[in-house]
């Protein structure tokens, strides 16, 4: 999964798919360490908002920042 930005975003790494064949577009948020474990995974709407399907260790500031940094870069 490529990067979606080099810089962190809330202390967190940005990937994201937009072609996978099992699922629509997501973004991880992941942490250094760069695994799923503890990552949360937003499902990004075709206007860029998003839906959040987990959580991981984020917490709801961290999730609302992600979140409008995606629906203002999509």
């Amino acid at each position: 999964m490529p990067k979606y930005y080099e810089f962190k975003i809330s202390g967190y790494y940005l990937y994201f798919t937009s072609a996978c064949t099992l699922e629509c577009m997501h973004v991880h948020a992941s942490d250094r360490k760069l695994t799923e474990a503890g990552s949360a995974k937003f499902f990004v709407k075709g206007n860029g908002d998003t839906i959040l399907q987990h959580r991981g260790i984020l917490t709801d500031t961290e999730i609302r920042k992600i979140q409008k940094f995606i629906k203002e870069h999509y």
